[in-house]
């Protein structure tokens, strides 16, 4: 109540990408992870990184995390989808500090999926937002439930007793596959 997020003026597009275009601060840079480090002792993590050299610069300017996400692919359509990011930044990252990723879990496969390919946890969005919005908290409840009994049917068909348990060989990803040989034309 009382929290004034702007207007939206007309425009020849979309009001809301105009909306949503004006709410970037465009002068944040990494300086400003180490000033919010001035200002709190709550560990940091940067949200939106999708490349290595991103988790280095991160790292570098202090970051207590990572958190792999394209906000929903809703600023680039042609952004990476975060599973596909999630192996380069777990690499680039090298154990320093724990990389999330956040967007794409539908799942209880695609949580397992994650946690292969090295993510320290997952956040859940849309499953969560959509269930509030059909059922309320029960629906919430309920899709936080069905996401636990897939993962842990997912880490029982997969020989996984624990978390521990759980790597990279366990999945078999669409770049792990041989790339057929080009055809020859006449």
């Amino acid at each position: 109540e009382g929290l004034d997020l702007g207007t939206m003026d007309k425009t020849n597009d979309s009001g809301l990408a105009s909306y949503v275009a004006g709410q970037v601060d465009r002068s944040l840079s990494w300086k400003d992870v180490k000033w919010l480090q001035t200002i709190t002792t709550l560990p940091i993590l940067v949200k939106g990184v999708l490349t290595a050299e991103d988790t280095r610069i991160a790292i570098q300017n202090g970051a207590a995390g990572i958190i792999v996400s394209n906000h929903g692919a809703r600023q680039l359509d042609y952004s990476p989808a975060t599973i596909m990011a999630l192996e380069e930044v777990v690499k680039a990252a090298q154990g320093r500090v724990p990389v999330f990723v956040d967007g794409g879990i539908r799942r209880g496969t695609d949580v397992f999926k994650a946690l292969a390919l090295g993510a320290s946890g997952i956040f859940i969005g849309r499953p969560v937002l959509f269930a509030l919005a059909a059922e309320g908290e029960a629906g919430v409840r309920k899709v936080l439930q069905m996401l636990h009994d897939e993962f842990e049917l997912t880490m029982a068909l997969s020989g996984c007793r624990s978390l521990k348990e759980i790597t990279r060989n366990h999945i078999l990803t669409e770049w792990d596959l041989p790339r057929p040989a080009p055809v020859a034309r006449l």
